[in-house]
């Protein structure tokens, strides 16, 4: 009998820097509904802008209450990638993040065809991802940026610095 089922893969071995990156919003008090809301029309914009080097962009729901949203990328390396993050908008929607959260919080899981992982995870109160099986610990240090939680030999300078973040 044969399978139904139209069973399908993709080859990858054109994109052997590959990057999936999944971002996600959760709205920890009542203003995070305006905050999260407000990111919408912003994010549609710097995707509909095409971003040199963002190979598709997707967007999906966590959970509606509390309220938890979520993003898929997929970015041909991590030079892209963080080229993208040090340029605005990522820049300025990021810095301001950093000075208030607007009642939400924010994470992000990358992972790389060659490997490597990394995570953060801002004003997230209940264990997701990583948090739920691996220690945690404080994004200071060589922990601060994911070029260096993911393991990058150069030292490229973090949209926020430690110290204008944390005044030391």
């Amino acid at each position: 009998m044969p399978a139904s089922v139209n069973r399908r893969t993709v080859d990858l071995s054109q994109f052997p820097d590959l990057v999936v990156v999944y971002l996600g919003m959760r709205v920890n008090r009542v203003t995070g509904l305006k905050t999260l809301i407000g990111f919408g029309p912003r994010i549609a914009k710097s995707v509909a802008d095409q971003p040199d080097g963002l190979l598709r962009h997707e967007n999906f729901i966590l959970s509606l209450f509390p309220m938890h949203a979520g993003m898929r990328q997929y970015w041909p390396d991590m030079d892209s990638l963080l080229k993208w993050t040090r340029s605005d908008p990522h820049r300025q929607w990021w810095k301001n993040f950093l000075r208030n959260s607007g009642g939400t919080g924010f994470w992000h899981e990358t992972y790389t065809m060659r490997g490597g992982m990394e995570a953060i995870y801002d004003d997230i109160a209940p264990k997701i991802g990583f948090m739920s099986f691996a220690p945690i610990v404080p994004a200071r240090g060589s922990m601060f940026t994911a070029a260096h939680r993911s393991s990058r030999s150069e030292n490229l300078e973090p949209v926020v610095s430690e110290q204008d973040l944390y005044g030391k």
